[in-house]
């Protein structure tokens, strides 16, 4: 996607390092950091550097190829495919593109799997950014009809954190559709939760929006139910860091909340999601780890100064305590459909992927 008219991946190889946008200084500061150790790579996933289910999964591929430069033995491949894994729960991706990478690594000769895991790291990046351009036109088609009712209104989206290309190599989950209807000339809004704690909508998928000429409007998390009551989203699309067989999403905190508020009000409910995203072992979302994150994240706010510089500030009581799941679980019954690169399919549907 682009960035002031110039072509980004959030991550990418560079010699023998790998290179990412730092998405934690997002909106007011565009860095790239250049990773070179297993360590880095961990700290990178783990402080969200690097953040969303498809991307962390090609970190941690990555991770693996930084991980078995210098010995590649069977031990140092499970302990560095055991190391990523630890450094977030939740999303199924990441533990997927790390087994894959040991499974192919340990069928290697050890002299090998050095070149090897750079290969392997750079192939699950290009079909994360394939699986999002094909599930991307598969939603477009649902904007499509949608518009097609009336071609003179704008479809008015609502979307939750950021499942744009920021959280994937490229391309996006809830936001490739998004995308792919802007281009192809579809009349589109979208409502942007701001996404507290963290605030990966407004600080994310604002920007990214912007940069790709998306008109949008950032709202209070709270904001989202009393606009589907006035009859002003037409539709939810939201990504997911985990989806069961039986269609539970597991998808950033808050996104429940939306849910129900779109069955309420008859609006259907999407997730879009690449196939590595579904957990085929996991029938029951009541079954995912719910990552529990630093209490700070909700403690504190990081915004710009009218100084211009980027500030950390405390918004609760010095004597207050803070919780801070990362992620709920919306159950199949809430969900309209399962967008894929595959098609959009129901729920009950999703098994026919697994054969």
């Amino acid at each position: 996607m682009r960035i002031k008219q110039q072509h980004f991946r959030t991550i990418w190889q560079q010699a023998e390092a790998v290179c990412l946008i730092d998405q934690t200084r997002l909106p007011f500061e565009f860095v790239t950091v250049n990773v070179t150790t297993l360590a880095q790579m961990c700290h990178a996933i783990r402080s969200m550097q690097v953040r969303g289910a498809p991307l962390i999964g090609a970190a941690a591929a990555y991770g693996v190829a930084l991980g078995v430069q210098q010995t590649a033995s069977d031990a140092q491949v499970r302990d560095v495919v055991t190391q990523l894994c630890a450094t977030r729960p939740t999303a199924v991706n990441l533990a997927w593109a790390a087994q894959r990478m040991q499974q192919a690594l340990l069928a290697l000769p050890e002299s090998a799997r050095a070149m090897a895991a750079w290969q392997l790291a750079q192939a699950i990046a290009d079909e994360d950014v394939t699986q999002n351009l094909a599930l991307g036109q598969h939603g477009k088609a649902l904007i499509a009809a949608k518009g097609s009712v009336n071609p003179q209104q704008v479809v008015n989206i609502l979307t939750h954190c950021n499942a744009g290309w920021l959280a994937t190599v490229d391309g996006g989950t809830a936001l490739a559709p998004i995308y792919a209807a802007h281009d192809a000339g579809l009349k589109v809004h979208v409502w942007v939760d701001e996404t507290r704690p963290r605030n990966q909508g407004a600080s994310l998928t604002a920007w990214e929006l912007a940069q790709h000429g998306v008109p949008h409007t950032v709202i209070a998390d709270n904001a989202g139910g009393h606009l589907m009551q006035h009859g002003q989203v037409d539709m939810v699309i939201v990504g997911a860091d985990r989806v069961t067989r039986e269609g539970d999403v597991c998808n950033k905190i808050g996104t429940y909340l939306k849910a129900l508020a779109a069955f309420d009000q008859n609006i259907p409910f999407y997730a879009a999601v690449p196939t590595p995203t579904i957990d085929w072992q996991l029938a029951r979302g009541a079954d995912i780890e719910i990552e529990m994150r630093d209490a700070d994240e909700v403690a504190y706010m990081q915004g710009q100064g009218a100084d211009g510089q980027v500030q950390r500030i405390r918004v609760i009581p010095h004597e207050s305590t803070a919780l801070n799941p990362a992620f709920d679980v919306t159950p199949a019954r809430l969900v309209t459909g399962i967008i894929t690169e595959h098609g959009v399919l129901t729920p009950a549907q999703l098994h026919t992927l697994a054969a």
